[in-house]
């Protein structure tokens, strides 16, 4: 079992920036990638990045493609989402999560409890 904990959300005004932190404890040598995603209201969880655990190959999705960066450190177990230029699309609850097979793409295993980002325009 692999438990993550997400943190960093809160209410930005349009153009701003927040950091995103996810605290994975547990079996985390099993996980392949790390991934962020997110849920607007009304809205079905979609894809924003994700970071292989191992080594640095990254993916992200076009919309937030040149304005977040995944990254992370394997020592502390930290993966981490700074998000510049803020848009209020953005708005939405982000998830940490984690898969334990190959491809950055597919089902993830293990998921977050979420953290708010809400950005006013």
């Amino acid at each position: 079992q692999v438990q993550l904990v997400e943190s960093g959300g809160g209410l930005v005004q349009a153009g701003g920036s927040l950091r995103l932190s996810c605290a994975a404890s547990g079996r985390t040598f099993d996980n392949i990638y790390m991934g962020w995603f997110r849920q607007a209201p009304g809205k079905e969880r979609e894809f924003v990045t994700t970071i292989r655990w191992i080594g640095d190959t990254t993916l992200y999705a076009d919309s937030v493609k040149g304005r977040f960066t995944i990254s992370k450190d394997n020592a502390k177990n930290m993966v981490y989402l700074q998000m510049n230029s803020l848009k209020p699309e953005d708005t939405a609850v982000y998830y940490c999560a984690a898969k334990k097979s190959y491809g950055p793409r597919g089902p993830y295993d293990y998921w977050g409890q979420g953290t708010q980002v809400t950005v006013s325009s």
